[in-house]
């Protein structure tokens, strides 16, 4: 199921890739200099409808569903940043994609980050988008705890949009829409289940161990964009400027009136910073 509206009239298509394990949901549109999106924890592909249309007229936009997440296989067990990192360098290989531009949001960013660190050689440039991985603030995580699994346990209408609410800093950004497509998702058997092994990174014992460390972004190479908000509910504007100052050459760069998903909210800006990102780190 896709955001039709934001689609309507855009070549685009998806299939799904068999990445060990997992049955990949992936999303392709566009040519050029490959641009992968990885979305956020309890998300999915639809998350960046809004950017394909400018942005695959310009690269080879891929955007997919993460193992355990949207229409990709679902998960029995505790899935850490390293699954996630095993299974996008599989994801690269599956479509052949040598060196990709990363652009993660949230876990998304999490997960870019640490696969720049650990596989220099596969990531033409990062553009981390409210990234996680940095903080490890109780109140937060508990707030993603309780609304990801109330929804999924309970995918009404309701509260999906609630889960998604915090996710803006306009609520009136939530569409009708956008809850229909997580409700969809929310509501295969067996999500709940899967949702409850896609937390642990909520939990503080495990998420230390997962944390960014300040060797890890020391060691990425790769020309860096670091995008925060004045409304994220993560945290502060100043968390991005300090992951910025612990990535050499790293830029910084804030979007007004957003909250955790400027690249929806404020589209237009941040395809923007995207396409001239990309284009001057494109050799």
């Amino acid at each position: 199921m896709t955001l039709w509206t934001d689609l309507a009239g855009v070549d685009y298509e998806i299939r799904y890739e068999q990445v060990g394990p997992w049955r990949t949901r992936v999303l392709e549109r566009g040519h050029g200099p490959a641009l992968v999106f990885l979305h956020g924890t309890g998300g999915h592909l639809e998350a960046f409808a809004r950017n394909l249309r400018a942005l695959g007229d310009r690269f080879r936009v891929v955007a997919y569903d993460l193992p355990g997440h949207g229409w990709s296989t679902l998960t029995g067990r505790d899935l850490e940043i390293a699954d996630y990192q095993e299974h996008l360098l599989g994801l690269l290989d599956a479509l052949r994609i040598p060196a990709a531009h990363l652009s993660g949001e949230s876990l998304g960013g999490w997960v870019a980050a640490k696969f720049a660190a650990a596989h220099p050689e596969r990531v033409s440039s990062l553009i981390l988008n409210t990234p996680g991985g940095t903080m490890a603030d109780p109140a937060v995580m508990e707030r993603i705890r309780s609304l990801s699994q109330a929804a999924a346990d309970d995918p009404s209408y309701e509260r999906i949009r609630t889960r998604l609410e915090w996710l803006m800093a306009d609520p009136a950004s939530v569409t009708g829409e956008l809850v229909a497509i997580r409700q969809s998702v929310y509501a295969q058997p067996g999500f709940p289940d899967s949702m409850r092994h896609l937390l642990c990174l909520q939990d503080p014992q495990i998420r230390r161990r997962n944390l960014l460390t300040d060797a890890e972004l020391d060691a990425i190479t790769a020309p860096t964009l670091v995008i925060w908000t004045t409304d994220d509910p993560s945290g502060p504007p100043s968390e991005g400027e300090a992951l910025a100052g612990k990535i050499n050459g790293a830029q910084f760069r804030l979007i007004k009136d957003a909250g955790h998903w400027p690249q929806w909210e404020q589209r237009a800006v941040f395809d923007a910073l995207v396409i001239d990102f990309v284009t001057r780190n494109t050799s």
